[in-house]
């Protein structure tokens, strides 16, 4: 593709992200799915600029606001090359030419914001604090009052990119024999700081091309869900109710570090969701002590009524927010796609109660979510203390440095995503 060409891209892509209902990651990857004929580095390319744009969408918006100009996909483009790529009037005359797959000529209009913007970078001094930050209004006073002095550092370090993390599947190998077959493959990794199983990348990689991604070595896991798994405290032989289980990710780390000696009951709401774990649980032969209850048949639904007591420990990674995973999915910080926190809040105390009486005395509940705001975290907590006084708190150590007596991982103290977790103990 011509420069020019992967410019119409990206705007195409944020016109169809205008009019969708779906998260930005899904619009990218539709487009694309439909142009085969768009190569690799192109997609690379166009994929990058659309993310990074969607990470500096508030700013943006500033600067069209402050130039009295429409918030259009073609403008936000054009405001990106200038304030961000510093390019010049006269290359953005070559890429906006009008030719086959480039944008429309440079109007008048277009030509006269290019001429006042020249200079200008992204960011000004002028701009709000919470524009800088690219903090939503809807969780700014929440996110503030939490964060206190340390606000403006958290947000900042949610507008950087994800690391790529990986779990190791410590079943079948240990992560010295696992680091040393990706670098074999070209790619490099460090040990994540906190998580026992965790590696981390240190440039992009191509894993499906790799011996150990092909083995079942690894699975790619941001270290602040494997940790989620990891203060579970999973041994062999023991049973797990994992809950809220996803695609099973979770599960799988849980499942690895029972040595596939014991049981895990996998459940969800979503029965397609649940299914793509199983792929998952074979390739890292663990399936053998993985059960599958989708939550939405009704035999699954009377069986969990009647297994009282049955789990040393129960998971529950409830939906929320995901106020915590921003650097993955800038655009939710905009845009809601399913439930409002305000609908969320009583499912996540729902799912709790329908849950704790499978909890053995002695047992394990363990609360779990991917956002930041206290309202599903820590206030959950204590009112579901209030209504179930045969839980009680079971605190972290505070050495760990995850957080005490819950853990609570930012992107800005542990280069994670967004996480927290509670471990309530059955008395």
């Amino acid at each position: 593709m011509k420069p020019a060409s992967r410019i119409q891209t990206t705007i195409d892509i944020f016109e169809r992200e205008q009019n969708s209902r779906v998260p930005l990651d899904s619009v990218v990857g539709d487009y694309m799915r439909h142009r085969r004929y768009i190569g690799a580095k192109d997609r690379r390319d166009v994929a990058e600029r659309v993310f990074d744009m969607a990470r500096a969408h508030a700013r943006l918006g500033w600067w069209l606001e402050q130039m009295e100009t429409p918030d259009t996909p073609r403008n936000r483009v054009l405001f990106w090359l200038i304030l961000q790529d510093g390019t010049e009037e006269k290359r953005l005359k070559d890429l906006f030419d009008d030719s086959k797959y480039a944008p429309k000529n440079l109007t008048d209009q277009e030509k006269e914001w290019a001429s006042k913007l020249a200079g200008k970078t992204l960011e000004d001094s002028a701009m709000p604090e919470s524009i800088r930050c690219e903090c939503p209004p809807l969780y700014e006073d929440k996110l503030r009052s939490y964060f206190g002095k340390d606000f403006a550092n958290e947000m900042t370090a949610m507008l950087e990119p994800a690391t790529l993390d990986l779990r190791v599947n410590t079943f079948l190998a240990n992560k010295e024999k696992v680091k040393a077959y990706l670098e074999a493959d070209g790619v490099k990794t460090t040990q994540t700081p906190y998580s026992p199983w965790g590696l981390r990348c240190a440039n992009k990689a191509f894993l499906s091309r790799t011996k150990a991604f092909s083995k079942g070595w690894i699975e790619i896991q941001d270290e602040g869900s494997q940790l989620i798994a990891h203060v579970c405290g999973a041994k062999p032989g023991i049973q797990i109710l994992d809950y809220c289980a996803g695609a099973g990710g979770k599960t799988l780390a849980l499942a690895a570090a029972m040595e596939r000696k014991g049981r895990i009951v996998a459940m969800d709401l979503d029965e397609r969701r649940l299914k793509k774990g199983r792929d998952r649980y074979k390739k890292a032969q663990l399936a053998d002590i993985i059960e599958v209850r989708p939550i939405s048949d009704e035999r699954h639904r009377k069986w969990i009524k009647r297994q009282k007591e049955k789990f040393d420990i129960v998971l529950l990674d409830v939906p929320c927010t995901g106020t915590g995973t921003w650097r993955r999915n800038p655009d939710m910080r905009w845009r809601t796609y399913g439930p409002t926190l305000e609908e969320l809040l009583p499912i996540q105390a729902e799912i709790m109660d329908k849950a704790m009486h499978t909890v053995k005395p002695g047992g394990k509940l363990v609360y779990a979510t991917c956002s930041l705001l206290p309202d599903e975290n820590e206030d959950q907590i204590s009112a579901f203390l209030e209504r179930h006084p045969a839980f009680e708190i079971l605190p972290l150590e505070e050495s760990r440095g995850l957080g005490t007596p819950f853990m609570r991982l930012t992107p800005h103290r542990h280069q994670t995503d967004g996480f927290f977790a509670a471990i309530l103990q059955k008395r």
